[in-house]
């Protein structure tokens, strides 16, 4: 058996790999390591819209009040709510019950501590040793001690007063577009634009179990685009199904994603002296256009691993405050300690209406340079070699000759797959496509 968690808690079909059994072990042994055996404790649980949410809850919160915990479901709130509703409540732990930007038939568990953030690896560990071992719990509360569930109506109100507060500006001169994915933005996103004044036009905002990311949303932002110039709109922002990512669209119709969003609010951070350190942290996969727009503009770029939770560590272990992906997953330390798609949105938004610009000169600090993927099928034991040959070195060694700083090589295993995936930046398309097919058939005839 594979481990249990992966990079954002745990995932898949829901009813056939994520199963109640699962959910009520998760719960069980969740609660039980992060909450040490206490008595009196506190666990807050949200989900998103999909149909399989309510079962695998039911399942879940049955393990955690089989340990004395007391569940406060929030209903169906974006995952950062859970992790600053966890705080506020001062819960013990929060735990979300979503798939993200999957479809429909996936669900998910993931768990944050009392202090809003994802767990350790050591304490996934631990979790999954006891799910794999469940008789060793031994702890069964008993009477009086049993935990209750407790529903929290107004957990949103919450948490939409404490964005209000964030943000804290009128924004009667936008005209704004939310595209919520059928998901868990569905309410507080609408909600929190029009208490502040913005003139706001909502899609994919019907939610019925079955539609979430379907098509709509920040993986799919086509709708979006659409609906920004049929009306006139200033901005477009679309979430993804727990609202943990923004991708925006301009009045022109044209994608602003997430490197172009850092570079924005970067930018202005520093401005207004808000930045720690002048410094964003990204990961290797964004694009080279977002390091060249930082550097002419004082701002220094970190790059991690791919995922948020490693930029979420550099930024924790190193004391900066903005960070993110190209995919829209964004973190403002200083509000939220994780990726808040709804946040990023209001930030934004309220960049465009104090800069009194429109998003897409806004957008114009950064080109995008073009990106070329190409994948080198490699015998799986021979994956992480690729530097070992003196030839594949010596052929990106020449490479990044040619593209003499206007453009890079980033050579990445696949974690799940025999292969190496070769990605390449540069200025020419035609150029770099070539560069790139040639270094992946010399990876593959070397390796495979």
């Amino acid at each position: 058996m594979g481990r249990l968690f992966g990079t954002d808690g745990v995932r898949g079909i829901a009813n056939t790999q994520l199963t109640c059994e699962l959910a009520y072990k998760l719960g069980r042994a969740g609660g039980y390591v992060l909450t040490e055996g206490k008595k009196n404790i506190k666990v807050i649980v949200g989900k998103d819209t999909r149909i399989s949410g309510d079962m695998l809850e039911a399942a879940l919160i049955s393990g955690l009040m089989s340990v004395g915990a007391d569940v406060i479901t929030v209903g169906v709130v974006p995952t950062p709510a859970v992790a600053y509703l966890t705080r506020l409540y001062e819960a013990d732990c929060g735990v979300v019950i979503s798939a993200s930007h999957n479809p429909v038939e996936y669900n998910g568990i993931k768990f944050f501590n009392k202090d809003g953030y994802k767990l350790a690896d050591e304490i996934e560990d631990k979790i999954e040793e006891y799910i794999l071992n469940i008789e060793k719990i031994q702890y069964k509360p008993t009477g009086e001690n049993v935990g209750r569930k407790i529903e929290k109506i107004d957990a949103k109100r919450d948490y939409i007063n404490y964005l209000k507060e964030i943000v804290d500006i009128d924004l009667t001169n936008l005209k704004i577009v939310l595209d919520c994915a059928n998901g868990a933005a569905f309410e507080v996103a609408p909600i929190v634009f029009e208490e502040l004044g913005a003139k706001v036009i909502t899609i994919n905002n019907n939610p019925d179990g079955k539609n979430i990311n379907l098509d709509c949303g920040s993986t799919h932002p086509e709708k979006l685009k659409q609906k920004v110039l049929e009306t006139g709109a200033d901005i477009g922002l679309a979430y993804d199904g727990d609202a943990d990512r923004l991708i925006a669209v301009d009045e022109k119709g044209q994608i602003v994603n997430g490197d172009h969003i850092m570079a924005i609010c970067g930018r202005y951070f520093k401005k207004c002296g808000k930045l720690k350190k002048d410094t964003i942290v990204v990961t290797v996969m964004s694009n080279i256009g977002l390091h060249i727009a930082a550097k002419e503009n004082g701002l220094n770029t970190v790059s991690t691993k791919v995922g948020d939770r490693y930029v979420l560590e550099e930024m924790i272990k190193s004391g900066y405050n903005v960070g993110g992906e190209q995919s829209g997953h964004l973190i403002f330390l200083d509000y939220n300690t994780t990726g808040d798609g709804v946040l990023s949105s209001l930030i934004l938004s309220s960049i465009v209406e104090k800069e009194k610009s429109t998003l897409s000169n806004l957008a114009s600090i950064m080109k995008e340079y073009p990106q070329v993927l190409v994948n080198a099928k490699v015998k799986n034991e021979n994956k992480d070699k690729y530097l070992e040959d003196i030839q594949i070195k010596e052929e990106i060694e020449k490479i990044e000759k040619i593209l003499d700083g206007n453009g890079r090589v980033l050579i990445r295993p696949s974690g799940t797959e025999p292969l190496v995936r070769v990605m390449l930046e540069g200025k020419e398309e035609g150029q770099i496509k070539e560069l790139a097919t040639n270094l992946a058939n010399l990876i593959q005839s070397k390796l495979s």
